[in-house]
Parts: structure tokens; sequence; C-alpha cells
């Protein structure tokens, strides 16, 4: 099957999955060892969204090959996720193929398509790039504004979370913009872009 195939989409059949389980793992590995408030990067689905930008930007394949490619990445991560879980914490295996799970590698399809199209969309010229560099930016804004929620209510250090995710933000749009042009614009769309995604987390029960 993998005869008539290029050599660059050879490389992605054998990456992406092998991406996909090193993220899922050790997301979780980042979970259980490293300290707040930085623990809080491995629970975020921000962290997963730009880990799709990321092979979107990588692979320069097309906006169908990154979208395809970005979702099969955060599909694999799931059960490679909860497999981290039952080998390093003792968890029951069966949650892999659980309602939840498969729940969760729903939203990869759709995170992956999204992203994985931002991606290569930084990579190209006018309206699309500054929606491209925008996109990463605006879920670490998005997670931002929740754990502004999060500390108006009490939640420990989640001011820490708040500047962290912020920074990220800026660094994203500065690493990926380009020239000031690009910088500027995009970090004005990142804001409606991450209300919108506020009020779509909170629609979905996040």
């Amino acid at each position: 099957m993998l005869v008539g195939m290029s050599p660059s989409r050879r490389v992605l059949v054998f990456l992406v999955p092998v991406a996909g389980f090193l993220l899922g793992f050790l997301d979780f590995v980042w979970i259980k060892w490293v300290p707040y408030p930085f623990a809080e990067l491995g629970n975020s689905t921000a962290t997963w969204a730009v880990a799709a930008f990321a092979l979107g930007w990588w692979i320069r394949a097309g906006a169908v090959r990154a979208a395809v490619a970005a979702s099969a990445l955060l599909v694999v991560a799931v059960p490679s996720y909860y497999l981290a879980a039952a080998l390093l914490q003792g968890d029951d295996l069966a949650v892999i193929g659980a309602p939840t799970a498969l729940l969760w590698m729903a939203f990869g399809v759709l995170a992956g398509v999204v992203f994985g199209v931002a991606g290569t969309w930084a990579r190209s010229a006018g309206w699309r790039r500054v929606v491209g560099v925008a996109l990463p930016a605006a879920v670490f804004v998005e997670e931002a504004l929740r754990f502004v929620g999060k500390a108006r209510s009490g939640y420990p250090g989640a001011w820490w979370n708040v500047v962290i995710d912020l920074g990220l933000a800026v660094l994203l749009v500065v690493l990926v913009g380009g020239s000031a042009r690009v910088r500027l614009l995009a970090a004005a769309v990142a804001v409606p872009l991450a209300g919108l995604g506020a009020v779509t987390f909170a629609a979905l029960g996040g």
C-alpha cells in the first residue's frame, strides 16, 4: 500500500502515529510529575490544539492533508494518554474504549481539522495568514479566560496559569507572525476568536 506513495507521504504515515503516541503518553507524564502551575499545561486542550497546529505548519502539504494528519495525531494521542495512566498510575485499561475517550477522539478530529488547516494558513498570505497565526494564540487566551473565572472562585494559584497562558499566546504570535503587521492583526483577531471559543466551550459544558 505504501509503494505508490511519495517519500513525504510515507514519512507522514509513520511519523503521525508515533507523534500522536508521544503526545498522549508524555502529556500524562507531564501532568503527573511536573510541578504546579506548569503541570496545567499538560491538562490543557490548548496544548493539544497547538500540537495539531504545529503539525500542519511543519508538513507544508496542503490543507486537506494537514487536516487529516493533525486529526490522526490527536485521535492517537487519546488512547496513548489513557495507556500511560494505566501503566504509570494503575488506571483501568478499559477506559480507552469508554464513551469519554471516544468523545475526546471525536473532539480530536474537529480540533485537528481546524488547527491543522490553521497551520497551513499561517504559511500563506492575506487574511488566511492572519487567521492562521491568530488561532493558536486564541486558544491560550480562551484558556486564560477560564482560569480567570477559576481565580475569582478561589481556585489556588489560578492567576499563575492566566499569566502563563497569555505569555504563550503572545509568544506564538511573535514566533509565527513574521512581520509586525501580521503580528498586530493576528493579536487583534485572536481576542474575538478567544471569545467565540469561550462561548463554544461553555456550550459544550467545559
